[in-house]
Protein backbone atom coordinates (compact mmCIF):
# COMPACT_ATOMS: atom_id res chain seq x y z
CA UNK A 1 0.00 0.00 0.00
CA UNK A 2 1.23 3.47 -0.82
CA UNK A 3 1.17 6.08 1.98
CA UNK A 4 -1.73 7.96 -0.04
CA UNK A 5 -3.75 5.02 -0.04
CA UNK A 6 -3.11 4.46 3.62
CA UNK A 7 -4.05 8.28 4.12
CA UNK A 8 -7.50 7.34 1.90
CA UNK A 9 -8.50 4.67 4.35
CA UNK A 10 -7.85 6.63 7.03
CA UNK A 11 -10.11 9.11 5.77
CA UNK A 12 -12.94 7.04 4.63
CA UNK A 13 -13.35 5.10 7.52
CA UNK A 14 -13.22 8.46 9.55
CA UNK A 15 -16.00 9.92 7.45
CA UNK A 16 -17.94 7.09 8.12
CA UNK A 17 -17.58 6.71 11.75
CA UNK A 18 -16.07 3.38 11.54
CA UNK A 19 -14.03 2.99 14.39
CA UNK A 20 -13.51 -0.85 13.70
CA UNK A 21 -11.69 0.13 10.11
CA UNK A 22 -9.93 3.45 11.86
CA UNK A 23 -8.33 0.86 14.64
CA UNK A 24 -7.19 -1.28 11.99
CA UNK A 25 -4.84 1.90 10.58
CA UNK A 26 -2.64 1.52 13.99
CA UNK A 27 -0.46 -0.94 15.94
CA UNK A 28 0.26 -1.92 19.12
CA UNK A 29 3.34 -0.06 18.57
CA UNK A 30 1.66 3.11 16.96
CA UNK A 31 1.54 6.95 18.51
CA UNK A 32 -0.90 9.29 18.15
CA UNK A 33 0.21 12.97 19.34
CA UNK A 34 -2.62 15.85 20.45
CA UNK A 35 -2.46 18.76 21.93
CA UNK A 36 -3.24 17.81 25.30
CA UNK A 37 -2.07 14.31 25.65
CA UNK A 38 -0.42 11.68 23.74
CA UNK A 39 -1.96 7.97 22.89
CA UNK A 40 0.21 5.24 23.01
CA UNK A 41 -1.00 1.59 21.69
CA UNK A 42 -3.93 0.21 20.08
CA UNK A 43 -6.17 0.33 23.30
CA UNK A 44 -5.39 4.31 23.93
CA UNK A 45 -6.06 5.30 20.75
CA UNK A 46 -9.21 3.30 20.42
CA UNK A 47 -10.43 4.94 23.55
CA UNK A 48 -9.79 8.69 21.78
CA UNK A 49 -11.21 7.68 18.98
CA UNK A 50 -14.55 6.47 20.87
CA UNK A 51 -14.45 9.68 22.54
CA UNK A 52 -14.13 11.40 19.73
CA UNK A 53 -16.77 9.51 17.30
CA UNK A 54 -19.34 9.79 20.08
CA UNK A 55 -18.94 13.47 21.05
CA UNK A 56 -17.33 15.74 18.60
CA UNK A 57 -16.90 14.02 15.54
CA UNK A 58 -20.03 11.88 15.96
CA UNK A 59 -21.04 10.71 12.60
CA UNK A 60 -23.44 12.53 10.69
CA UNK A 61 -23.45 15.91 12.79
CA UNK A 62 -20.73 18.02 10.98
CA UNK A 63 -19.26 19.14 7.15
CA UNK A 64 -15.78 17.67 6.99
CA UNK A 65 -13.63 20.37 4.35
CA UNK A 66 -10.29 19.23 3.09
CA UNK A 67 -8.14 22.34 2.76
CA UNK A 68 -4.62 20.63 1.83
CA UNK A 69 -3.23 17.38 1.52
CA UNK A 70 0.35 16.89 0.94
CA UNK A 71 1.96 13.65 0.90
CA UNK A 72 6.01 13.42 1.04
CA UNK A 73 7.61 9.50 0.79
CA UNK A 74 5.83 8.01 3.99
CA UNK A 75 4.56 11.36 5.46
CA UNK A 76 1.21 12.80 4.93
CA UNK A 77 -0.11 16.28 5.85
CA UNK A 78 -3.57 17.34 5.87
CA UNK A 79 -4.98 20.71 6.94
CA UNK A 80 -8.97 20.82 6.96
CA UNK A 81 -12.36 22.10 8.56
CA UNK A 82 -15.38 21.10 9.84
CA UNK A 83 -19.10 22.66 10.45
CA UNK A 84 -21.95 22.24 12.15
CA UNK A 85 -22.04 19.66 15.16
CA UNK A 86 -18.23 20.00 15.40
CA UNK A 87 -16.92 23.58 14.52
CA UNK A 88 -13.52 23.38 13.63
CA UNK A 89 -12.26 26.19 11.44
CA UNK A 90 -8.70 25.10 11.10
CA UNK A 91 -7.67 21.22 12.39
CA UNK A 92 -4.33 19.43 11.03
CA UNK A 93 -2.87 16.20 11.08
CA UNK A 94 0.30 14.62 9.92
CA UNK A 95 1.27 11.21 9.72
CA UNK A 96 4.19 8.74 9.37
CA UNK A 97 3.34 5.84 7.47
CA UNK A 98 5.17 2.21 8.48
CA UNK A 99 4.94 -0.86 7.04
CA UNK A 100 1.13 0.23 5.54
CA UNK A 101 0.24 1.18 8.77
CA UNK A 102 -0.29 4.94 11.11
CA UNK A 103 3.34 4.69 13.20
CA UNK A 104 2.97 8.33 14.52
CA UNK A 105 -0.29 10.79 14.12
CA UNK A 106 -0.31 14.17 15.26
CA UNK A 107 -3.21 16.28 15.64
CA UNK A 108 -4.12 19.61 16.77
CA UNK A 109 -7.39 22.01 15.92
CA UNK A 110 -9.03 25.07 16.74
CA UNK A 111 -12.03 24.15 18.85
CA UNK A 112 -15.30 26.68 18.63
Amino acid sequence: MSTESVLNHHLESFGAGNLEELMGDYTEDSVLIAADATFRGLNEIRNLWTQLLDGLFKPGTFDFTMGRMEIVENIAYVVWSTEGGANIPLGTDTFLITDDKIAIQTFAAHIL
